[in-house]
């Protein structure tokens, strides 16, 4: 994988989302920069979102040099009101919302000890109160049209605990319970519910852009690329709503695929994440769980 954020991915021009719309949150650095950028590539008329300026700005202006089309939005995923304000900005420029994939996050690295309520709170409410509230807003629109895809994002503290990450490790976890639950009501309105992890080294979530640009690049070149592995998202979003819902995938794997196979590699877990037991096991559990009216 590439080590520049910047790289145009190695592959020939891919555009399964055209006449699609996105929402992407966090679009500002990091992975989510880099999902922007993919699903733009791949046609998508794709809104930005942030609460840096000037990240945001950055981001809009990386998408318009591929010729994207985007719509910066700067506000706070927390606020159930800025959600629902920044899905009728999009649905009311381009017709429709397709794609919403959460990548806002704060992650300050510190103990639980030292964790005030309001820190607590905070981080809470970014994380899995920001895709929340963003269901909530797109969910009529998602319905009305057909279908769409929403998307968190994982990482290891998705499964797993670590050092000084006790409130994102809560939240990671529970954004995978809230799309297991979720996939199971979703199916009538063709909206599917996931997530993805990067499945790869990535810049960790508190480095700006100048700090990042300021490291030396042997350090800059152990990260995977994010515009690459948001071609795992493009991937995703490509398929029909009822094929995946309520599963974990991890882009490092599928962007291997992709490489290996192109875009219509032949479906197998271990191709699509890491983590193949859990995979399957959603998989059978969505299959054997009882049918319900909504």
């Amino acid at each position: 994988m590439s080590t520049s954020p910047d790289r145009s991915p190695a592959t020939e021009p891919w555009r399964p989302l055209t006449g699609r719309v996105a929402l992407v949150t966090g679009a500002g650095r990091g992975l989510g920069y880099g999902v922007a950028r993919a699903l733009a590539r791949a046609g998508a008329a794709v809104g930005a979102a942030d609460i840096d300026a000037g990240e945001l700005a950055r981001a809009g202006a990386a998408i318009r040099s591929d010729g994207g089309a985007v719509r910066e939005l700067r506000f706070d995923v927390s606020d159930p009101g800025a959600c629902e304000g920044a899905v009728r900005e999009l649905v009311a420029r381009w017709g429709r919302l397709d794609i919403v994939v959460h990548a806002a996050i704060l992650m300050p690295l510190i103990r639980f000890d030292a964790t005030t309520p309001a820190l607590w709170r905070r981080q809470i409410d970014i994380s899995i109160g920001g895709l929340v509230n963003l269901t909530r807003s797109v969910w009529p629109v998602m319905a009305s049209q057909g279908g769409g895809h929403l998307i968190g994002v994982a990482s290891g503290s998705s499964v797993r605990g670590y050092h000084h990450e006790v409130v994102y490790c809560t939240a990671k976890h529970a954004q995978e319970g809230f799309v297991k639950a979720l996939a199971l009501e979703a199916g009538p309105q063709r909206i599917a519910v996931n997530t993805i992890g990067p499945g790869a080294p990535i810049k960790p979530t508190g480095i700006s852009w100048a700090e990042l640009e300021a490291l030396p690049a042997s350090e800059r070149g152990a990260w995977a690329d994010p515009v690459d592995l948001g071609r795992a998202f493009v991937w995703l979003a490509a398929q029909p709503p009822e094929r995946f819902s309520g599963l974990r995938f991890d882009a490092g794997p599928i962007v291997r695929s992709l490489d290996a196979e192109g875009p219509d590699f032949a479906f197998a877990p271990e191709k699509v994440t890491l983590y193949v037991d859990d995979f399957v096991a959603r998989q059978r559990w969505m299959a054997a769980y009882p049918h319900m009216e909504p």
